[in-house]
């Protein structure tokens, strides 16, 4: 019913930017908000950010306070992921989340009914 395409990742070098994208296409109106994580080899997935369809409300994990920033163009069914100061810790494979409206919760990815493939971010240090 939804799906979700990642685009935007590459290899950059320490303190470098990359911008991520995540269109939806399908039912995207089930949708009620989108969210981003990520999986390095050997670790298990985890949350990144999160952005509500229809409030202003956004959420962020610590270890990207202040340099990552979600944002989103509804017209355009996209959220995009804005990464300044890269870190060589940052390095993995990261995916886009669609939430459907009625569900409940922010970072657990089982909250989740649609992924994306996942775009791969390589940071050099």
């Amino acid at each position: 019913q939804v799906q979700l395409v990642e685009s935007g990742g590459g290899l950059v070098q320490a303190g470098g930017s990359l911008r991520l994208s995540c269109a939806a296409s399908g039912r995207t109106f089930e949708i009620d908000r989108i969210s981003w994580f990520r999986q390095a080899p050997g670790k298990e997935r985890e949350f990144v950010a999160a952005q509500a369809r229809s409030d202003p409300m956004t959420f962020y994990a610590d270890f990207v306070k202040g340099r990552f920033t979600i944002s989103r163009d509804n017209a355009k069914n996209t959220v995009y992921l804005q990464m300044n100061n890269l870190k060589s810790d940052d390095t993995a494979v990261y995916f886009c989340a669609a939430r459907l409206r009625g569900s409940s919760g922010i970072a657990s990815p089982s909250v989740y009914a649609y992924w994306g493939q996942g775009t791969q971010v390589t940071v050099s240090s």
